[in-house]
């Protein structure tokens, strides 16, 4: 890089003596050609004096056969000049010529007194034309000392500024590399403290730009995992709790009838029939668990069609009214007739299902429970309110977790899963549609689904 400035500046510097050498000599060889025709050798000699005087350097004029003629160091009358630059212009036809030349040992100093073996020398040539043509040629010498001097300087300057330069540049690529490193290493760090299952870590979110945006999405990323592997951990704990209780249950059950082989008839169809209702909570919990996991997998797909869900919520509401009317309550109906979407028929009816279900269940006996279904725009609304005791605020933002209860001793004796409320939701968001509830405590809960009347593909 240096070598290409300090040629950018020696071509520069070199352009410049040329074009001042140059249009002076130019110059000159126009006054001297006719002195020079003339044979006004007085005239011609004074002229060349005075110039070489102002000119600072010294002035030779060949004749076309190359010999000096006149010559104002007066060393090299009647000798043949051999120049380059004089062999140019008279016999390529050149109109003017210019070279640098080093001077060897012993060698003659055209330039003037004083020069020493090593100096550098220009020599700068013009044509003198007359009347009949090429006359000769006017040769100008002059040392290029100094020029070489200042390019030997600006020469070691531009080392010196790009050795400094250099070194700049690699104090602030060191640093630089530091500071962009740092936060990558940390990044590494923590990364593989994650692959060895630490997933608390974090990375510290410092400095600007696209490294604090990568850690904090890093970091954001690392949050979510660590809510999963617990959401994990808690699910399958929970999971393993509800399967153990039935277990548990007819195990006793089971040694009771095995280990009293004279127990009464009546008291051993109560035992037995205890364990099918045990079985079948068991088959319940299964298969709301394979549900959720085909959901979470992605495995779960929807049958989409056209549903009449005026009908369907009808239809799935006449096999609740038993169960109802069992418990003295009053279950009330407000549906709007020829409400239809594009969903799955089935997942939609397991919606109503549930969400009545659940407000059955959990509403005291003597209780109301009043399913509504209405349409707004291109929405269709699925509102379950029943007068039982409420939901606590603190408990509002968990119930659509897994095998969360609010009462685990009674959801226990209502043989409820702690699923139905998950599954709701993710039949819900499967469908592009939310659910959400009110409830104050004393007053009952209502439970709203909102669902698109047209079908787009949702990502389970």
């Amino acid at each position: 890089m240096a070598s290409r400035l300090t040629g950018f500046v020696s071509e520069y510097l070199y352009e410049q003596r040329i074009r001042q050498d140059s249009l002076s000599v130019e110059k000159l060889a126009t006054t001297a050609a006719p002195l020079f025709q003339s044979a006004s050798s007085d005239a011609l000699n004074e002229l060349l004096l005075s110039s070489g005087g102002e000119m600072g350097g010294r002035l030779l004029v060949v004749d076309r056969d190359g010999k000096v003629q006149y010559d104002t160091y007066a060393r090299l009358l009647g000798m043949r000049l051999e120049l380059p630059e004089v062999l140019a212009i008279l016999q390529e036809g050149r109109t003017s010529a210019y070279g640098i030349y080093r001077l060897g040992s012993g060698e003659e100093d055209p330039a003037g007194e004083g020069a020493e073996s090593g100096d550098y020398v220009a020599y700068c040539a013009s044509v003198l034309v007359g009347s009949q043509g090429t006359l000769g040629v006017l040769v100008y010498a002059s040392p290029v000392a100094e020029m070489m001097d200042s390019l030997l300087a600006v020469e070691q300057q531009l080392i010196s500024i790009f050795v400094l330069v250099a070194v700049a540049a690699l104090v602030a690529a060191l640093f630089f590399s530091q500071v962009l490193t740092k936060p990558i290493i940390a990044l590494t760090r923590t990364i593989q403290k994650m692959g060895k299952g630490d997933l608390s870590v974090r990375v510290p979110v410092k400095g600007s730009g696209e490294l604090r945006n990568l850690a904090a999405s890093y970091n954001a990323m690392a949050e979510q995992l660590e809510a999963m592997d617990k959401s994990r951990n808690q699910f399958v704990s929970n999971a393993s709790h509800e399967l153990k209780t039935p277990l548990a249950t007819m195990k006793i059950l089971l040694e009771s009838v095995l280990y009293q082989p004279e127990m009464p008839a009546e008291l051993r169809g109560e035992f037995l029939g205890d364990m099918n209702h045990e079985i079948d909570r068991l088959t319940s919990i299964i298969t709301d668990l394979l549900t959720l996991t085909q959901m979470d997998d992605g495995r779960m797909k929807l049958h989409v069609e056209h549903v009449n869900l005026s009908e369907l919520a009808e239809e799935t509401l006449r096999m609740l009214h038993p169960m109802a009317e069992e418990r003295g309550q009053t279950l009330k109906e407000r549906i709007f007739p020829d409400i239809t979407l594009e969903g799955d028929r089935s997942k939609l009816g397991q919606i109503i299902y549930n969400l009545a279900e659940n407000a059955i269940k959990y509403t005291p006996d003597g209780g109301r429970v009043q399913v509504s279904l209405t349409q707004r725009g291109k929405t269709v609304v699925l509102t379950v309110q029943d007068n039982g005791v409420g939901i606590p605020k603190e408990d509002q933002g968990h119930i659509f977790d897994r095998f969360y209860r609010v009462d685990k001793a009674r959801s226990r004796e209502t043989g409820g899963t702690g699923l139905g409320l998950s599954i709701v939701r993710q039949m819900v968001q499967l469908h592009g549609g939310v659910v959400r509830v009110d409830s104050e405590m004393g007053q009952g809960s209502t439970f709203t689904v909102e669902l698109p009347v047209q079908h787009r593909e949702v990502q389970a």
